[in-house]
């Protein structure tokens, strides 16, 4: 056998490639599954449900918004090479910016949402700027300081919501419920307006990353950097601009979870959200369009695991190999695709 480079190979085989080892990756995870005790048939029911089943079909959209928010945020940075594995502290403090904006009654009741969106997005980007200057000013890696600001802003919570924020009323470990002025409206169907706000943003990061000229220089920086910077390209404001924007769009994910699923702040609003975020991103190859449709996917995978943690006792735990193991078949996938297996007569 010969081991040859590709030089290049047809976006539709490459989709088929990605396609089969996810669909690996999922038969892997039944029989891990089965093996714990999931009935083979339940399986079947379980994702079937998620689809044909108007209250669970209701409960994907509803975890698909925030996932939405992201996977593009994650795409958006790793497109301009600076690895964000910081999603969920940027959510962390993204939401205790909105909730302050509930606590404090900052402005008006009538803009009280779009100024909790605001504060939630601009601590996003004052969080992930930490890491970015560290990054292109001390050529400090990024994916370190990203992953130990996670802890940080974590302990920030709990030093919250296990002080001054904690709840009066029942003495619980999470804010006061909003008022209904800062919830996310209904949109029909049990669907809050987090969903199509993702929608739009995808719309526009995905415009933005592909047409515009700083997604033209994106590409550049993506490609070859050296490059780049020879030929003109703004690399150090580029990569800010894409950094911010990760950090801007992963804070409003902080925003919509307690003000659209939750109605308060709480202690673990979100776990799991970073590590689906990067493998959205990395699913996705950092495309927003197809970002969105592997939200869903991931959405629909959370919703049946919730649904074996309460009838099967599988735990979460659980639910984060399978997509672990999803990633490394989709990983192994990319052999295929940079190369060819010729067999040598």
């Amino acid at each position: 056998m010969i081991l040859e480079v590709r030089l290049d190979m047809p976006a539709w085989k490459q989709a088929v490639a990605v396609a089969c080892s996810i669909l690996i990756g999922m038969f892997i995870s039944a029989v891990i599954l089965v093996a714990c005790g999931v009935p083979p048939s339940q399986l079947v029911n379980e994702f079937a449900s998620n689809v044909f089943d108007a209250q669970s079909l209701h409960a994907v959209l509803v975890q698909a918004a925030p996932l939405i928010l992201v996977g593009i945020a994650a795409s958006i940075g790793f497109r301009a090479r600076f690895w964000n594995l910081g999603l969920e502290g940027q959510m962390v403090w993204g939401g205790i910016a909105a909730t302050a904006v509930s606590i404090y009654h900052v402005g008006p009741e009538a803009l009280r949402l779009p100024l909790m969106a605001l504060f939630a997005m601009l601590a996003g980007m004052a969080w992930v700027a930490i890491p970015a200057l560290l990054r292109l000013k001390f050529a400090v890696n990024e994916i370190i300081s990203t992953l130990l600001l996670n802890y940080v802003a974590t302990y920030c919570l709990y030093d919250l919501l296990y002080g001054s924020w904690k709840d009066s009323k029942d003495g619980f470990p999470h804010s006061s419920l909003y008022a209904n002025a800062e919830r996310l409206p209904d949109i029909g169907h049990g669907i809050n307006a987090a969903l199509p706000l993702a929608l739009v943003l995808v719309v526009m990061v995905w415009w933005f990353a592909e047409f515009s000229r700083f997604g033209f220089y994106l590409k550049f920086i993506y490609a070859n950097p050296a490059m780049g910077r020879l030929v003109g390209v703004p690399i150090i404001p580029v990569v800010w601009t894409a950094v911010l924007m990760s950090g801007a769009l992963a804070g409003l994910g902080g925003f919509v979870v307690p003000s659209g699923i939750a109605g308060r702040l709480t202690q673990g609003f979100f776990e799991g959200y970073g590590f689906s975020g990067v493998l959205i991103a990395f699913l996705a190859r950092n495309n927003a369009i197809a970002a969105a449709i592997v939200a869903a996917l991931i959405a629909m995978l959370f919703v049946t695991g919730q649904s074996f943690q309460i009838f099967y006792q599988i735990p979460f735990s659980m639910v984060q190999m399978i997509q672990a193991i999803i990633v490394m078949c989709v990983a192994a996938s990319e052999f295929f695709i940079r190369h060819r297996i010729r067999l040598q007569r």
